[in-house]
């Protein structure tokens, strides 16, 4: 029996409805809302996984802008290449080549708050830094001491000099539609790259090799790794040009 021209518009519309609702929520920075608890963590690891996807929300005492540390540690910091925090727990106390000396963990978590999220310094003994802490050594449960997994920190990039004009092009054809012309973002959604609510000049997205190795594998949102060495260096001196908020000089032990 033949199927008419109608039940087919529905049918193509029906596909077109369920497309949409798989794709809801799956937005690999932010879901569309919080996670539901998972069993596998702790309360106080659930409530670290919180502060992590929405730290604006969670920890508003001590930030400064609307980026959330899933903005640069994606997927709740579990994808490789994208600063990724498996077995972060079992590699610190470290060395940092920032600060000159030994640091614990906390303290590398203060680093990004008063850095990235341009605010204060979480404190050791708050509830926040707890919950942080508790959530990282989860990620760390199956790794070992002092050994890093595979895909951490960021793709290997060949030292380029980036092109800032070239850069703005690159930009409008493959930032702008998430990150907005002028780079504030969506709140929630998509991070600021600069302005009032990015990161600050003392966070090491503000470094043009750093962010453009962070572009390169994983940006475009919709096609990661379809820029070249070149492309990624060119935006990020583009982005790097652009106003950010100055880094506190009080907070320079960190």
């Amino acid at each position: 029996m033949p199927v008419s021209r109608y039940k087919l518009a529905a049918l193509a519309v029906l596909v077109i409805l369920i497309a949409s609702a798989a794709d809801a929520g799956s937005h690999p920075l932010h879901a569309a809302t919080e996670p539901a608890p998972s069993s596998a963590l702790s309360p106080l690891a659930q409530q670290g996984k919180q502060i992590f996807g929405f730290t604006p929300k969670y920890a508003a005492a001590w930030t400064g802008n609307t980026l959330s540390c899933t903005d640069c540690h994606l997927m709740d910091g579990t994808v490789p290449h994208a600063a990724p925090l498996n077995n972060i727990a079992n590699l610190f106390p470290a060395y940092s080549k920032r600060a000159g000396r030994v640091i614990t963990l906390q303290q590398r978590i203060q680093e990004c708050f008063v850095r990235s999220e341009n605010g204060k310094p979480l404190p050791v003994s708050s509830p926040q830094m707890k919950a942080l802490v508790a959530y990282m050594q989860y990620l760390s449960r199956d790794g070992v001491k002092g050994r890093s997994s595979p895909g951490r920190g960021l793709v290997h990039l060949p030292a380029l000099t980036g092109d800032p004009s070239r850069g703005g092009a690159v930009y409008i054809a493959k930032c702008a539609a998430c990150h907005q012309p002028g780079g504030a973002g969506v709140p929630g959604a998509y991070p600021s790259v600069w302005g009032p609510d990015a990161y600050n000049t003392g966070a090491g997205m503000h470094h043009v090799s750093v962010m453009a190795a962070w572009v390169q594998h994983n940006m475009p949102l919709d096609h990661p790794g379809s820029l070249t060495p070149q492309e990624s260096y060119d935006v990020a001196a583009y982005i790097h040009r652009q106003p950010h908020p100055q880094f506190n000089p009080a907070y320079k032990r960190y």
